[in-house]
């Protein structure tokens, strides 16, 4: 059983370590091309209007998120915040593909070089860690094992 959860605790360092790298690498990448990021923001139909706040909150949000997850004591606020992140970021993007007229710019990075299936499938991989993540989470801190961890 001890060694079951020594995999589990693997597991939930992991998922973390990902979502730090995936949120430090976001936001320093949108912060290094600032005004690229932006103009790609104001392209987008949807978010066009709020671009301007957008801009100014998503890369601070990450490297707090990022922050919140690296500290044990607010690693699960962090993982809910992730995953509600990555939540609001896929739906964009599947909105983007069924219901858009015009696809703007992908992101920066290395992120950029996938089109925009790919990075919703990358989107979707993170959701599922950032759920797992949770989960791992709430049974560490509850003392319990998981009961639907096969959902």
């Amino acid at each position: 059983m001890k060694i079951h959860n020594r995999y589990k605790s693997i597991l939930l360092e992991l998922i973390c370590f990902l979502y730090i790298l995936l949120f430090v690498y976001a936001a320093l990448s949108k912060l290094l091309i600032f005004d690229t990021f932006k103009a790609q923001i104001e392209q987008s139909q949807m978010l066009t209007h709020f671009a301007g706040i957008i801009v100014w909150i998503i890369p601070p949000l990450e490297i707090l998120i990022a922050l919140l997850i690296i500290f044990p004591r607010f690693r699960q606020l962090g993982m809910y915040a992730a995953f509600n992140l990555m939540v609001m970021f896929t739906a964009y993007i599947f909105i983007v593909l069924n219901f858009s007229d015009d696809i703007p710019c992908s992101c920066g990075g290395i992120i950029e070089k996938l089109g925009w299936t790919e990075h919703l499938i990358f989107n979707i991989f993170f959701v599922i860690l950032g759920f797992m993540g949770i989960l791992l989470i709430n049974e560490k801190r509850n003392h319990t094992p998981l009961k639907y961890a096969s959902l």
